[in-house]
């Protein structure tokens, strides 16, 4: 709100107050999502069906794109849920418990937030590679972990890794840990108060994370394009086989298959909004903090 004088002075100006500034503010923001973000999302689908529906139905007739999508799937299948796992057994740690290490703990689960991917996956080839430090040990025994599934799936946990923790940390620290403790005075057990104290209190941050983890899962490039080999039929996930479609001049199938990935996008933001109104409607109810809001005290 704009400030009043109790003299009966004349009203203070806040800046970009003015016509003129609210319009260029405005108008300035307009045109850099304008530019940003719709431009693209128009040229991906305007490109993607420019030859018709027949041919962009015919996108998906390849079976090594076929292979990269139920692949991709076949990755978020995994990954998620051991992610949402990760996130809920780290929260509750960092949340609700005091003990040395504990500041050092939130810095490791927030370290693939400032790590580039591809720097993750040189880190896996490193350690898991032929020539790396469990390399001979691993073809000794017969075990291929690089350029394979198996190294998709360590890439992809360790870049999604922070999605869920870092909703659920800040919205348990905010709530507290009074009905908890409420709960253990009343005889009941760990799994118990996680399951109807706990992941009730949290389940739209838990839903909104594990969005986020899902659609950075399809959408992951860099870490997987390092240890995946590039295998045509075998380790391309959907953004690999992207980029091999538009390397081989295939533009139709590649902006057909990018499709994909942008609906993912959008239904993540979609559900992101969902997510917000009935947290807000939970908050106004029940006087807790919202995930946006304990987000921000968090950080």
């Amino acid at each position: 709100m704009a400030l009043q004088p109790s003299s009966g002075g004349p009203r203070r100006i806040r800046v970009g107050d003015g016509p003129l500034a609210r319009t260029l503010l405005i108008g300035t923001v307009l045109l850099v999502t304008a530019l940003v973000l719709v431009a693209p999302l128009i040229a991906i689908f305007a490109e993607a069906f420019r030859q018709g529906i027949g041919a962009y139905a015919a996108s998906f007739a390849d079976p090594d794109t076929r292979y990269a999508i139920g692949l991709t799937v076949f990755t978020a299948l995994i990954v998620v849920p051991i992610n949402v796992a990760f996130g809920i057994a780290a929260a509750w740690c960092i949340a609700k418990f005091r003990f040395t290490g504990r500041n050092l703990l939130v810095a490791l689960v927030e370290l693939p937030f400032s790590i580039s991917p591809i720097i993750a996956g040189v880190a896996y080839l490193f350690v898991y590679g032929a020539q790396g430090l469990l390399g001979p040990w691993l073809e000794a025994h017969d075990i291929k972990i690089m350029f394979a599934v198996p190294a998709i799936i360590l890439a992809s946990l360790f870049v999604t890794a922070p999605f869920v923790a870092r909703e659920l940390i800040p919205l348990m620290i905010a709530q507290g840990s009074e009905e908890e403790e409420a709960a253990v005075t009343l005889g009941a057990g760990g799994w118990r108060i996680l399951r109807l104290v706990t992941l009730p209190n949290v389940r739209f941050a838990l839903l909104y994370g594990a969005a986020l983890c899902n659609a950075r899962v399809m959408g992951e490039f860099g870490a997987v394009s390092v240890v995946a080999g590039n295998i045509r039929g075998q380790t391309n996930t959907l953004p690999l086989q992207i980029e091999l479609l538009y390397q081989d001049n295939n533009a139709i199938a590649a902006f057909a298959i990018a499709t994909i990935l942008t609906a993912v996008a959008l239904v993540t933001l979609v559900a992101k909004a969902i997510i917000e109104r009935l947290d807000a409607r939970r908050a106004a109810l029940t006087g807790e903090p919202t995930v946006k809001v304990a987000a921000k005290a968090g950080h």
